[in-house]
């Protein structure tokens, strides 16, 4: 079903058994958080993402309801389909209807069509049922920032939010994550203070410019085509800078925990090869070396953004290759 049939539902009561699906991460995350606090289950479910799915860990977890009350909420996050068998999942929605306080959340990251005989398991409202997130139409993004903007306490007018989306190539779960960030502010935010303090992720050519940078190949041509179409080196400077917090970011994740969740390290699900690169770029790369590029990035921006404009070109050019000297 569409996500508006689904809220008529869960406007009456929330389903015991639901999947969630689709192109719309906040949406998803949106929909979960409301069955944490509508449940009041934060202190007492059980997240099982991705590799760490244990069948048995997610069967005896909804089995004590029986025996001590309370609200069990499984979540289950994966990207697989045959990674969770479908009598396992199909012995999980059971116990989910045998006791009144179990619920299961099911959120599935891969294409649609794989998912068809999974969500033929949740087809039975309004206890059983499959959503499927579609992205908002721009208009409904920028109400939805609105809202969270008020929420936040976050004072930004139109004009910025439609800045907010459009650097961050119209990701709304990326963009409320950001807002966020703008909350420290005790002032008007503006569509410059967005300019300066958010890094793009629109423009996937520089994607490919810092993969190939950070994987050791010559990135000449690449940067010297991205600069004849009008990239500003600035821009680049700062999207690398935000590419090495990444890096950061992923390695220190998979120090703590022994595995990859995109969501939790960036705040929003990017295309699983890229989240593959990064992993194995954060896995190659030691620590020191991410500190010391930090630090001859800040340099570079300090410097670049005194000079003048003729300059810039030589100094992005300068400042990239002197990363490989690290890796």
């Amino acid at each position: 079903m569409y996500e508006k049939e689904f809220l008529q539902i869960a406007e009456k009561a929330l389903p015991k058994a639901l999947l969630l699906h689709g192109e719309n991460e906040y949406a998803i995350e949106k929909t979960l958080q409301r069955y944490i606090t509508t449940l009041d289950a934060k202190d007492d479910l059980l997240k099982l993402y991705f590799e760490e799915w244990d069948f048995e860990q997610a069967k005896n977890y909804l089995s004590q309801g029986s025996l001590f009350g309370g609200i069990n909420l499984l979540i289950i996050r994966n990207d697989k389909v045959k990674n969770i068998k479908k009598q396992n999942l199909e012995l999980l929605i059971e116990a989910t209807m045998k006791n009144e306080n179990n619920y299961l959340v099911y959120i599935y990251y891969g294409d649609a069509k794989s998912i068809k005989e999974t969500a033929k398991l949740f087809n039975k409202k309004p206890t059983k049922v499959e959503v499927r997130f579609f992205p908002y139409f721009p208009k409904d993004n920028i109400a939805h920032l609105e809202k969270e903007a008020k929420a936040l306490g976050v004072d930004i007018d139109y004009h910025a939010l439609t800045r907010l989306l459009d650097t961050l190539d119209g990701n709304l779960a990326l963009a409320i994550n950001e807002l966020q960030k703008l909350s420290i502010f005790e002032r008007k935010v503006t569509a410059q203070d967005v300019d300066e303090l958010v890094y793009s992720t629109s423009p996937l050519s520089i994607e490919t410019l810092l993969l190939e940078l950070f994987n050791k190949a010559d990135v000449t041509q690449t940067l010297h085509k991205l600069l004849e179409l009008g990239e500003d080196e600035m821009n680049i400077l700062r999207s690398t800078q935000a590419f090495v917090y990444q890096l950061f970011l992923f390695q220190a994740y998979i120090k703590l925990n022994g595995y990859i969740n995109a969501t939790e390290i960036l705040g929003y699900n990017p295309p699983k090869n890229i989240v593959d690169q990064k992993a194995n770029l954060a896995n190659k790369i030691k620590s020191q070396s991410i500190l010391k590029i930090a630090e001859h990035l800040l340099g570079a921006e300090l410097e670049m953004s005194k000079a003048k404009a003729q300059q810039k070109e030589a100094l992005i050019y300068t400042a990239l290759s002197s990363i490989q000297t690290w890796l």
